[in-house]
């Protein structure tokens, strides 16, 4: 049985300053046996794992970037949005401000100047303020964040076994219900 995966934009950290988070604050706040557990988790996943060593991004332009590119259409969504996670997960790029995302947007064949000027005239702020508080109102404080037959959510980073989990139970329920 497949998946549909649709991918929205949730500001889990809004109270991050502009610039991002120096990793240390990070890691200072949730110890190192946590970056460790996570980087075993990615590892046995098979899945890459090598953010910017030193800052934690604000991600609130690139949400508002990506929805400016669902706006253009799904496919330009799909390209920048996989584009932003390997700069960020894969190339360890610090995708804060606009002189990454510019050339992130140029790699997803999209047109920086106009992202820029979208952005920028605020025109995509709403949906991520939108979708960040639909995300709080569900109980959602933890990204990825998986929602399975608007039933049954996972929230962070699980193991793949766990996902099974919940999509047989979202199965299970939707079957119960008729």
């Amino acid at each position: 049985m497949g998946a549909h995966v649709e991918w929205f934009p949730y500001h889990l950290h809004p109270e991050y300053p502009p610039e991002g988070l120096p990793r240390a604050v990070l890691i200072e706040r949730y110890g190192a046996r946590f970056a460790t557990a996570v980087i075993a988790m990615a590892e046995a996943a098979g899945l890459p794992y090598n953010p910017h060593p030193e800052r934690v991004p604000n991600t609130r332009t690139a949400l508002e970037l990506t929805e400016w590119a669902r706006a253009q259409s799904p496919e330009a969504h799909e390209r920048l949005h996989d584009r932003l996670m390997d700069a960020y997960w894969v190339e360890g790029r610090d995708i804060t401000g606009w002189d990454e995302l510019w050339s992130c947007v140029a790699d997803a064949d999209l047109d920086p100047n106009a992202a820029q000027r979208a952005v920028r005239s605020g025109a995509f702020a709403q949906a991520v303020d939108a979708w960040t508080g639909w995300a709080q109102s569900h109980g959602i404080s933890a990204i990825p964040a998986f929602v399975f037959e608007q039933r049954v959510l996972v929230s962070g980073a699980q193991p793949n076994d766990v996902l099974e989990r919940a999509a047989q139970q979202a199965r299970e329920l939707m079957a119960a219900e008729g």
